[in-house]
């Protein structure tokens, strides 16, 4: 496997392979910072480019677009609460309140930190362990997406506490059921459509996410009669050692959660991030910093997403199966050079893939290197005053929801889930749910449908699948155990606790 590996570094370290590899990353963090485009979109965009190259050269430029996107994404999300990738909505919860209490220097940095960390684990995880991982992941069939579908959304407690975990829970159905409108998987007959056209593609969740998080803060914002800039000095930027202490434990957690989230066919970056951020609220000591500001919800996620995108390599490379949307597009690159992932293509293809799994651990020193040094210049951006900024962020957001689909539908989506979104902030309900919601929505009621096939509509096919009930005893116990936790508690200071 040395032997391997340096002939992998010899490979990506060439001056032209290196020069692709950074071309690619400056790419990715371009369109991670556009809301609406993504990673998918990205690699598809650019992927007819690079048929003059060499496939090693393209390949590993477009892997590194894959993940300088995470980077990207994650600074319009802290910096204006535009989510630029999916994956990094949850960053929004946590990374825009530290720039707005003037601590943006300190969430990008710790956001670069914790994927450079994430990125270097799971790449050496990605070379060593690859055909385990793989083989295991093969394991989880319909029944055990299911599970893994119902413990993601058990998830939506941890994002309301107290009399809020109703609202929680009520957000989470909201988004399931917004999520059936359209085509009818199985039918193909039209639901929920109202003989709207435009309905019948089903409503993008990254629209509503640009509606909710990005619209809706302007407008709640524009409210305010304070119209000063957000403070962002330049000495303010410095990560303290307190910061690094409450970010350790929130990396190193993240890292596993996302390569493992990762590995699972269809699961992807975005509910690793979301399980993450859950994991970290449940066990914190500082649960009420949560959603104001607390670096842990910046940490955690951050690592985990990025540990997600090299976790989703593992079934592309080692099963020809594509881990994520993203690299279902990769995978039609290798097939256009002819290359047919799967067991054999580290035997076959040993330079070309081991000089691609190298090039993952060069593009995060890349990105390492372009962001800590940039944030104090990113952060600069929240000096404008608000009659400059508002409108540059209202602009990019329309841009960004039109470039989903090319049309102006998704423009309309964005500004009318921009108006329940400022309502949902003034009562008190939980955006990220709803999102959990859309998200999860078609993965369940498809896995559903293939997990009803598979035991010819006996429903009793999950009794007789270990690790989808084990996976269901986990999402009830995070149910279940906070409400007993909290009997016991109002029992023991003599208050019931309903």
């Amino acid at each position: 496997m040395w032997d391997n590996v340096l002939t992998g570094f010899q490979t990506a370290l060439t001056p032209h392979n290196l020069l692709f590899c950074l071309l690619g990353v400056l790419l990715g963090t371009i369109i991670g910072l556009l809301p609406g485009l993504g990673s998918a979109t990205g690699v598809a965009l650019l992927m007819p480019l690079t048929l003059g190259l060499e496939p090693v050269t393209a390949l590993i430029m477009l892997a590194g677009l894959y993940y300088g996107t995470q980077y990207g994404g994650t600074i319009s999300s802290i910096l204006v609460s535009t989510p630029g990738e999916a994956s990094t909505v949850v960053t929004t919860f946590d990374g825009y309140q530290m720039a707005r209490r003037g601590r943006a220097g300190q969430a990008l940095a710790i956001a670069a930190i914790g994927s450079f960390i994430a990125g270097t684990i799971t790449i050496v995880l990605l070379m060593t362990a690859a055909p385990v991982f793989a083989r295991f992941a093969v394991k989880f069939g319909p029944p055990e997406m299911v599970a893994l579908v119902m413990l993601g959304l058990a998830g939506v407690v941890g994002f309301a506490q107290g009399s809020a975990v109703f609202k929680g829970l009520a957000m989470g159905l909201l988004g399931i059921a917004i999520s059936t409108v359209g085509l009818d998987p199985q039918s193909g007959v039209p639901r929920f459509t109202f003989g709207s056209i435009e309905l019948v593609g089903g409503i993008d969740f990254v629209a509503v996410v640009i509606g909710l998080f990005a619209l809706s803060e302007v407008m709640r914002q524009a409210r305010l009669e304070r119209q000063d800039p957000i403070r962002a000095r330049l000495r303010d930027l410095l990560l303290t050692k307190e910061d690094l202490r409450r970010s350790a434990g929130p990396i190193t957690r993240g890292t596993f959660v996302g390569f493992f989230l990762g590995i699972l066919p269809g699961s992807g970056a975005t509910i690793a991030s979301f399980v993450s951020y859950d994991l970290e609220k449940r066990i914190s000591k500082r649960k009420e910093q949560f959603g104001k500001g607390a670096i842990e919800g910046v940490a955690g996620p951050e690592s985990s997403n990025n540990a997600a995108v090299n976790g989703a390599f593992v079934p592309t490379l080692a099963l020809g199966i594509p881990g994520s949307g993203t690299t279902a597009v990769l995978l039609g690159a290798f097939l256009l050079f002819g290359i047919q992932p799967g067991p054999l293509l580290m035997e076959k293809e040993a330079p070309l893939v081991w000089g691609l799994l190298a090039s993952f651990y060069i593009g995060n020193v890349l990105l390492l290197i372009l962001n800590l040094p940039m944030a104090p210049m990113f952060a600069s951006i929240l000096r404008l005053r608000y009659s400059l900024l508002y409108p540059i962020i209202i602009v990019a957001s329309v841009l960004g929801a039109y470039a989903i689909e090319q049309r102006m539908w998704g423009a309309w989506l964005a500004v009318a889930a921009a108006v329940p979104g400022f309502f949902m902030a003034k009562y008190g309900y939980p955006p990220a749910p709803l999102i959990l919601g859309l998200i999860l929505g078609p993965m369940l009621e498809a896995n559903l449908n293939r997990t009803s096939s598979m035991g010819s509509g006996d429903w009793t096919i999950f009794l007789h699948r270990p690790i989808a009930l084990i996976v269901f005893a986990i999402a009830a116990a995070i149910l279940i155990l906070p409400s007993v936790a909290g009997r016991k508690t109002g029992v023991r200071t003599g208050v019931l606790v309903e």
